[in-house]
C-alpha cells in the first residue's frame, strides 16, 4: 500500500477556500482504481491545507497525479503561495 501527501499554503484564514477544494475533489479520489482511503487537513493560523491518501499500489498513486495534477494545479493557480509539496510512501503495517 502506498501513502500520498500533498500539502500547499493558501495563507491565513482561508479554510473554506481549502475546503471548497477538498470537496471539489473527493468524488474524482473515490472513483479511481486502487483508492483506500483520503483525509483532508488544515492548519488556518497558517493557511497550510492537504490531503493524506491511501492506495492499493505506486501504479495507481502515479494514475491518480496523472489525471488530477493538472486539475489541482489548475484549481491552485493565483491563490497558493508557493508551489504544493507532493510525497509518495510505502505503507508499512506492524502485525498484531
Amino acid at each position: 500500500m502506498y501513502a500520498q501527501l500533498v500539502l500547499f499554503t493558501l495563507g491565513p484564514d482561508t479554510r473554506s477556500t481549502g475546503e471548497k477544494m477538498a470537496d471539489q475533489f473527493v468524488s474524482a479520489y473515490k472513483s479511481q482504481k486502487g483508492f483506500k482511503n483520503v483525509t483532508f487537513f488544515a492548519d488556518n493560523e497558517i493557511g497550510e491545507y492537504g490531503a493524506m491518501s491511501l492506495w492499493e499500489s505506486k501504479e495507481d498513486v502515479e494514475a491518480w497525479m496523472e489525471l488530477a495534477g493538472p486539475e489541482l494545479e489548475k484549481a491552485l493557480t493565483g491563490i497558493v503561495k508557493g508551489p504544493p509539496v507532493r510525497r509518495l510512501f510505502e505503507v508499512y503495517e506492524p502485525e498484531g
